[in-house]
């Protein structure tokens, strides 16, 4: 198991870097695809493509989205695998990742406190149609909160995307 996840890690790298993502950006794309990839079946439709976007602060009409499949969808196969899925975002996204990292953040930080409570937490994930319980939303964020104050800042955010969970080191 520990093999297939070493190899599933260096095979997304390499997806990435073909596009001409950097590994910390490859990282955050696929842990976005993922979120969006409800069954973990390694493709997102295209209504869970527009989540996906939308929760990285674009807004893609029904047309955009169809076009962008359309243009990606390499095998027809009305879904789109990680590869297609970069395809789209080296077209499409043109941003500083720190930048986008922080847009991404401000879409959870409902009251524009600079903190992600369990409150905002619940209520975006179910807008974007996440079937998920206040209690494992309390989970998520005990996970994130790593200076123990109740809710999630953007250094802390940060340091969960990157998988670094140990510290704060920005902070």
């Amino acid at each position: 198991m520990e093999n297939e996840e070493i190899g599933t890690k260096e095979a997304m790298y390499i997806i990435g870097e073909k596009h001409g993502f950097s590994k910390e950006r490859t990282r955050e794309l696929y842990d976005s695809f993922s979120l969006f990839d409800r069954n973990g079946d390694g493709v997102i439709s295209i209504d869970e493509l527009g989540t996906v976007m939308m929760s990285l602060g674009q807004r893609p009409t029904r047309d955009e989205l169809r076009a962008l499949l359309h243009s990606v969808d390499m095998n027809h196969s009305g879904n789109i695998d990680f590869g297609e899925f970069l395809d789209i975002f080296a077209r499409k996204l043109n941003i500083d990742p720190e930048k986008e990292l922080y847009e991404v953040f401000c879409v959870f930080d409902q009251n524009k406190d600079g903190f992600i409570s369990a409150m905002e937490l619940f209520e975006v994930l179910s807008r974007l149609g996440e079937h998920i319980t206040k209690d494992e939303v309390e989970v998520m964020v005990k996970e994130a909160d790593l200076n123990g104050d109740g809710q999630v800042d953007y250094n802390e955010f940060k340091s969960i995307l990157s998988g670094n969970k140990s510290s704060v080191s920005d902070a």
